[in-house]
């Protein structure tokens, strides 16, 4: 009965197709004050980065917004439903102001050690939370730790949802360096390249304004996974950037699981 719930729940609970919720609506003020629509980055033109955030919202996610806005750049969020729940307002500004938003699940499980109905619950309640929170469905996943198995891509196929892990990191969580958190992902930027960072590190809101400035001076154009080079392509259940699950060192990248390394507590507040 558990299952045949969860399923249920599912359908109701997904954007229809991949990618679905990626562009905000224009806003009626817009409308009125004349202002021309921002023309959309082509990336088959122009050299594009895909700058993405796990974790959120952070406690320091209204100072980065504030930055990415500055700079005419977008990012992709990676949300926690526990921390849409305690930071609603962050959630619906990142959609408000056209960043696009993934499900990163509700409490950060290791999905792999987790049953097939708590993964769905993992997914399905941040999916919930963050509609209810933005008026947008996640549209894609991306698993805790960069970890999943064949039960996660069925169900990310069943959601209608492709996989987005990353083939560049920062390793904000590990230093808490601002120079250090600038040169890694500067070491690691190409061309359609996804960078790994987190918004409740301190230090890397605080050097984004650097960073955002030393990328464009290279001549990348900082945009949402979707708009990278075949990103739209891929099929749900699949995982983007292509051959990204192969990478042994992926998961270095990311928060090794000690809770001293990537915990922050829900009331924060923001």
């Amino acid at each position: 009965m558990l299952l045949a719930a969860s399923c249920a729940l599912a359908m109701v609970s997904v954007p229809t197709t991949a990618w679905s919720a990626d562009k905000p609506e224009t806003t009626s003020k817009a409308k009125e004050t004349g202002k021309a629509k921002p023309v959309p980055v082509d990336c088959a033109k122009v050299k594009c980065i895909a700058l993405t955030f796990d974790d959120g919202p952070g406690k320091y996610a209204d100072k980065l917004l504030d930055t990415f806005k500055k700079h005419k750049s977008k990012a992709t969020f990676f949300l926690e439903g526990q921390y849409v729940k305690s930071r609603p307002a962050f959630a619906k500004r990142m959609v408000t102001e056209g960043h696009e938003i993934g499900n990163h699940s509700y409490t950060h499980p290791h999905l792999r050690e987790a049953s097939e109905d708590k993964i769905r619950d993992e997914l399905i309640n941040t999916q919930d939370i963050v509609k209810k929170v933005t008026g947008k469905y996640p549209t894609t996943i991306r698993p805790p730790y960069g970890e999943f198995d064949e039960r996660v891509t069925a169900i990310a196929k069943q959601m209608g949802m492709p996989i987005i892990l990353w083939n560049g990191g920062s390793r904000d969580w590990a230093t808490r360096n601002e120079k250090a958190i600038h040169d890694e992902v500067l070491k690691n930027a190409k061309r359609d390249g996804v960078i790994l960072m987190h918004d409740w590190v301190e230090q890397t809101v605080k050097v984004m304004p650097k960073l955002l400035a030393s990328l464009q001076k290279q001549g990348y154009h900082m945009v949402s996974v979707s708009s990278l080079r075949g990103a739209k392509a891929t099929a749900p259940g699949d995982v983007y950037p292509v051959g990204s699950e192969k990478d042994e060192g992926l998961t270095s990248d990311s928060p090794t699981g000690d809770p001293d390394d990537f915990a922050q507590s829900p009331a924060d507040g923001s």
